[in-house]
């Protein structure tokens, strides 16, 4: 299920968030969560979403803003974003009650800035005229952050890859099918019919840079890319876990989250 969050900033506090912004609302995404229902938000942690919150990612912030170093200052008081979870539909209602009127405070060593929750519109899945779980469809997804696909090295660090390497599409479908078996299990995923396609728009792909946990010693610098299509073939249901799990790494801190549109094949 996707929200779509439009947020003002209050005026008690700072008008700048940091450039690595990912983590910070990560974790403020979380608190709310964990705010509404502490029991609820444990099942979201351990069981719902798995290890590393696999079952949830959001997309870029949509706001003006300027650079000013590490910092993105702000130049209007709105902004918005798109927020995806993989639950039941019978929690929809649950979890939108959660985020209205709530704070969501982006904040690091340099600079704090809170927003306050204006309004919380549940989205259409774009999947939504399909009655079987089980149909084989395609649907043609865009970043709305950056998507980031690596094969793990022997030092447990990625190597990050473009969309003009062969391993791009794979680490995305390996990453894909380890969703699903956490979703469901190891045998249905090993047997579901994945495919992709990179589908360039009339630019090329861009490259972005984002460093989680930012100034401790955690920091963990990903490289993703966006400014893409992907052509995705699969079970509605795998589609759906697409949508609301995010493609390849880090889909928690904000990596992966995709928009898409049905198309009939």
């Amino acid at each position: 299920m996707t929200f779509n969050i439009k947020l003002h900033r209050n005026g008690k506090n700072g008008y700048e968030i940091p450039i690595n912004y990912q983590y910070p609302l990560s974790a403020a995404i979380y608190k709310i969560l964990s705010k509404g229902d502490a029991g609820y938000a444990q099942f979201l942690h351990e069981e719902g979403y798995g290890k590393g919150y696999k079952f949830f990612t959001f997309s870029d912030l949509k706001m003006k803003y300027k650079i000013a170093g590490d910092r993105m200052q702000l130049l209007e008081n709105v902004a918005e974003l798109n927020i995806h979870f993989q639950l039941p539909e019978a929690s929809r209602t649950f979890v939108e009650g959660l985020f209205k009127s709530e704070e969501i405070v982006i904040a690091d060593k340099k600079s704090k800035t809170s927003f306050q929750v204006q309004s919380v519109i549940s989205l259409a899945s774009p999947l939504k005229d399909i009655q079987n779980e089980n149909e084989i469809t395609q649907l043609t997804v865009r970043p709305s952050s950056i998507i980031v696909a690596g094969t793990k090295q022997e030092n447990e660090n990625y190597a990050f890859k473009n969309p003009d390497e062969a391993e791009f599409v794979s680490s995305l479908i390996f990453s894909w099918r380890n969703k699903i078996a956490a979703a469901y299990n190891q045998d249905i995923a090993d047997h579901a019919i994945l495919l992709m396609e990179i589908e360039p728009y009339k630019n090329p792909y861009r490259s972005r840079l984002v460093t989680i946990k930012a100034d401790t010693q955690a920091t963990t610098k990903i490289r993703g890319f966006h400014n893409f299509k992907l052509k995705l073939t699969a079970e509605k249901r795998f589609l759906e876990l697409a949508l609301n799990a995010g493609l390849g790494l880090y889909s928690a801190q904000g990596m992966g989250c995709v928009e898409g549109v049905r198309e009939v094949i």
